[in-house]
């Protein structure tokens, strides 16, 4: 495994994390803790000390709880990251809670669900401007960093917009990483949010690098997701196309023998500004290969 630092912050992260939105039960399977469990122990093995959870990853905190009754070794062996601001409500529903009381109460039912007394890195949870610019909230985030219950703070960018003005404010309210969508079949943040991003010293967690397991070279034209999947609500024009392109690109672009996940996560760790990337994983055996990316040398 290989290790790169997270901006400012001076965590030293494994450029492959475990992004555990899957726990949650949305993505066609419902996990138990022994299932949860066999999958972080995996992961503590190859080295991967980043997990990336969110509040409303499941009903009551579900993916933080599986994390909180499962996590092998010793708390300072990890990273834990996660997030605030929404409530789970429903497959593939949120209800917003922007308040400083709604934000303070989430941190606290995160970490019971967790068992830990501070998380490493707490984000703020692909929100609008105006949930965002909100100098009271961030005052009362860093009220709670100086109690020892968040180490640093953080943005999750929305996927509905390019969001560079909360990056480019990202100093002013204490936020030393930017978690982002970013993969080889969306790259816009190459154009402005990761220069930004670079210039500014923050952190870089790309989630959904391959694409929602477009890019994992799996599907083919016609496939079906089942209707526990959040796949399943995707429009279908479009993840016809994004399945095409992943064709095209497992013949034109990764080469002859390796693996495409493992090429389409090593593809983001090609830029510098990327720390580290938070693919999913359903079992082990999808832990080992999303490790082995670590491994692969990015042409110059």
């Amino acid at each position: 495994m290989k290790y790169r630092t997270i901006g400012s912050t001076g965590l030293r992260t494994s450029v492959i994390g475990l992004g555990t939105w899957q726990f949650g039960g949305e993505w066609g399977r419902a996990f138990d803790a022994s299932e949860a469990g066999a999958i972080l122990k995996r992961a503590h093995e190859l080295g991967i000390n980043l997990l990336d959870t969110a509040e409303c990853y499941g009903p009551d905190h579900l993916s933080e709880a599986l994390i909180g009754k499962s996590l092998p070794g010793k708390r300072e062996d990890w990273i834990l990251a996660t997030k605030f601001g929404h409530r789970f409500t429903g497959h593939g529903l949120r209800d917003t809670e922007w308040t400083v009381a709604q934000v303070t109460a989430q941190l606290d039912a995160s970490l019971r669900a967790l068992r830990t007394d501070y998380v490493d890195l707490y984000q703020f949870h692909s929100g609008t401007d105006a949930e965002y610019f909100r100098e009271d909230l961030w005052e009362a985030l860093r009220a709670q960093v100086r109690a020892g219950k968040i180490r640093h703070l953080g943005v999750s960018l929305s996927s509905q917009a390019e969001n560079l003005g909360q990056v480019e404010a990202a100093q002013r309210f204490g936020v030393e990483a930017v978690q982002l969508v970013y993969n080889r079949l969306d790259q816009a943040p190459e154009a402005r949010v990761l220069p930004a991003c670079g210039r500014l010293n923050l952190g870089v967690l790309a989630r959904v690098p391959l694409a929602s397991g477009y890019l994992s070279g799996k599907y083919r034209p016609g496939h079906a997701f089942p209707a526990d999947d959040v796949r399943a609500s995707h429009d279908a024009v479009k993840a016809a196309a994004r399945i095409a392109k992943a064709l095209e690109i497992g013949q034109t672009e990764v080469p002859a023998g390796m693996d495409m996940a493992k090429w389409a996560l090593a593809w983001c760790l090609r830029r510098p500004e990327v720390t580290a990337v938070i693919p999913g994983a359903k079992d082990p055996s999808q832990v080992e290969r999303n490790a082995a990316a670590a491994d692969v040398e990015w042409p110059a």
